[in-house]
């Protein structure tokens, strides 16, 4: 009978060691600061004149010397995964770039503008070279016609999730999914044109706030269904059945069980859509028309909006004009941020315990 040895190390207590070879802490830094000389050098000798690029080359190269540390210290596993690992990060940090980016260039563009008269006054009677003039006409708009596209989008769009996760079979339910499918490609232009053919062409109306937020509504519609949908289906059946259970009925346990469970998903989801029609300028310029005047009343005549006012001073060759075009912008982002705040403490408040 033959015996095989298998060799082993012997760890500080006696017992085999269960782990081979590994890289020091101390390597991780070392390959980081050798990723980053290598991209200086190309850096000088390229024309690579980009802080993004930068980032981006140092952390392919930084990759590339873990990788091959790690291949001839730890083996071809233990270099999988470090490798899977560090890929991740770095498409963590790919889709974080562009968004500080933006960020941090729309805000030391736009804060130097931005004040209380950019926020309490309007454009009427103020021109491209001026420098006063600013954003409450826009500001009044962009709010009047998110309530109103809200008030109409959300709750019919509840109902349609509610509709399909809850009760559609069969045939119905498929049509309806297919065309929320289809309005969720569907271009921002298209509902402009649609709403300007109908409401204002066939029907004889005018231009107003009320027909933006008709476009408005189209385009959230699609988001917020889906996203309803999906929270709905992750509600657990066992809830729904100790519900049922106990004698209540199906609708009341949608309202009272599912629908409170599935609130915090519906309110991102709601956001989401809100935060998508918000900056939407091609519906708006074929219904709402735009002016330089306040209207506080988004059932008559032409009303302003946000995005449409940055397009309209962005377009101008003046700086002071593009100036109020970088301050609106970042009213609008801060707008959007305020207002997923306090659609989540709105969910925090009303979810279940």
């Amino acid at each position: 009978m033959s015996t095989t040895t298998v060799s082993s190390t012997t760890g500080t207590g006696g017992g085999l060691a269960l782990r081979g070879q590994k890289l020091p802490n101390a390597a991780f830094p070392v390959i980081a600061v050798g990723a980053v000389v290598l991209t200086v050098l190309l850096y000088l000798v390229t024309s690579i004149d980009s802080t993004i690029q930068f980032v981006l080359i140092s952390g392919v190269l930084y990759l590339i010397g873990q990788t091959v540390a790690s291949v001839l210290v730890e083996g071809s596993r233990r270099a999988a995964d470090r490798f899977v690992t560090t890929l991740v990060y770095l498409a963590f940090l790919l889709a974080v770039i562009p968004l500080v980016a933006v960020l941090a260039n729309v805000i030391a563009k736009g804060v130097g503008r931005l004040d209380v008269g950019f926020l309490s006054h309007s454009m009427r009677g103020i021109g491209a070279r001026d420098a006063g003039g600013g954003i409450y006409h826009a500001l009044i708009g962009t709010l009047e016609q998110i309530a109103l596209a809200s008030l109409f989008a959300v709750p019919f769009s509840l109902l349609v999730a509610i509709y399909l996760v809850e009760y559609g079979r069969g045939r119905i339910s498929r049509t309806i999914s297919f065309f929320v499918d289809v309005l969720t490609g569907l271009p921002s232009v298209i509902a402009g044109l649609f709403i300007l053919a109908f409401y204002i062409l066939a029907l004889g109306q005018k231009p107003s706030g009320f027909a933006g937020s008709l476009a408005l509504t189209i385009l959230m519609i699609p988001i917020v269904v889906r996203a309803a949908e999906e929270m709905l289906k992750l509600v657990p059946h066992e809830l729904r059945e100790a519900s049922y259970a106990l004698g209540v009925p199906r609708w009341r346990t949608i309202l009272k069980v599912v629908l409170p469970t599935a609130l915090p998903g519906i309110v991102t989801g709601v956001m989401l859509a809100v935060a998508r029609v918000a900056g939407e300028t091609a519906p708006l310029l074929l219904t709402i028309f735009g002016t330089d005047s306040i209207n506080f009343n988004p059932f008559s005549g032409p009303q302003s909006a946000l995005p449409l006012y940055i397009y309209s001073q962005a377009g101008q060759p003046q700086q002071t004009a593009v100036d109020r075009a970088w301050a609106a912008a970042l009213t609008l982002i801060a707008l959007v941020m305020l207002l997923n705040v306090v659609a989540r403490l709105i969910a925090r408040m009303a979810r279940v315990r």
